[in-house]
């Protein structure tokens, strides 16, 4: 049996993570489900956003559901919700974060760096009032990262397209040498580079030439959210943030969205997307994966929630979501799912 350690976070976090977890335990896969304290939540609670029984679980998990962090109650504290977030990825070692983004003709991967550069570098205040953050990088922490980025292009359409920002950054131009080293490894993959500012408007004008990026912590950061944005926003998009064998992150990229929590008008497709992520990265259930995404995929057409025109409500969504599935699976003389009353 698998550990699936789910974090339903702050705001609207339990309620998408609620459909997510009615998902899971209907498929024909053995887990056992863990629900545990994390970020506002877990401050309100234990005084910190990261209990050490939280971590531990999820150290031990297959993988690891999480909903949203943060919210303005928070805000200017001292300990934030945030911090756990960032907490549990370096611990983890997620150093691969994958931000899929596709609509129409649109198909694209961003492979953002996720536990070294900006964010995780020296920081500070010198006597003067001047502030610093440091932006480092070690030659295998991106070697690692763009070998992903490459066995990923390798199954998809054999193009990579590497992000810096080479004519300014030192940080970038060590970047640019290891992508141009690892691609001797991988000749069936075109690569280019390009620079971070004139691809963001490529992504924008032009995301149908788009295969696989890869790219450092904070220019993914950035660059993902641009390709949610073109492909039908942060509510829809969803993320996988894995590394070397051990267990996985999967989460939606959308906030807390503490204005509309308990209302039922939050809309569950992005945690639903990240559970086909964990179905397919973290269980080795392709077949499962695509029939969630699928499933998905029609729900947004049929039972458009309130952020897109509609009127269905988050468990509504999850209630056709399921009968999708109950359908789908059928197809495959697999009925495993019960249609919902």
């Amino acid at each position: 049996m698998s550990l699936i350690v789910c974090l339903p976070g702050d705001g609207i976090g339990p309620e998408v993570l609620d459909q997510a977890v009615r998902v899971l335990e209907q498929l024909p896969v053995d887990v056992e489900v863990k629900r545990l304290p994390f970020g506002g939540a877990a401050i309100d609670e234990h005084g910190e956003p990261l209990p050490a029984e939280t971590l531990e679980a999820c150290r031990a998990a297959r993988g690891v559901l999480l909903g949203a962090v943060g919210g303005p109650r928070w805000d200017g504290a001292s300990v934030r919700p945030e911090q756990g977030l960032l907490g549990l990825r370096k611990a983890l070692d997620v150093y691969a974060n994958l931000r899929p983004a596709k609509q129409g003709d649109v198909d694209l991967m961003v492979v953002r760096e996720l536990v070294g550069g900006l964010y995780f570098g020296a920081r500070g205040t010198l006597e003067d009032g001047t502030v610093f953050d440091t932006c480092e990088y070690h030659p295998t922490q991106v070697e690692r990262l763009v070998r992903r980025g490459f066995e990923l292009a390798r199954g998809r359409r054999h193009s990579l397209v590497s992000v810096d920002k080479a004519n300014v950054l030192d940080t970038s131009r060590l970047w640019r040498r290891i992508v141009d080293a690892v691609a001797l490894d991988y000749e069936d993959v075109t690569v280019r580079h390009a620079l971070v500012d004139s691809f963001a408007m490529e992504l924008v004008t032009n995301p149908q030439a788009i295969d696989v990026v890869v790219t450092e912590n904070m220019f993914g950061d950035i660059l993902s959210d641009i390709a949610a944005a073109v492909t039908g926003g942060l509510g829809l998009a969803a993320s996988a943030s894995l590394g070397e064998g051990g267990p996985g992150i999967f989460e939606p990229v959308h906030g807390s969205a503490p204005d509309i929590a308990g209302t039922g008008r939050a809309n569950p497709a992005a945690m639903l997307r990240s559970l086909s992520l964990l179905l397919q990265h973290a269980l080795d259930r392709e077949d499962l994966a695509t029939a969630v995404s699928d499933a998905v995929d029609e729900t947004l057409v049929s039972h458009p929630t309130h952020d897109l025109g509609g009127s269905t409500s988050t468990t509504a969504f999850g209630d056709a979501v399921l009968a999708s599935l109950s359908r789908r699976l059928a197809l495959k003389e697999e009925p495993w799912i019960p249609v919902p009353s």
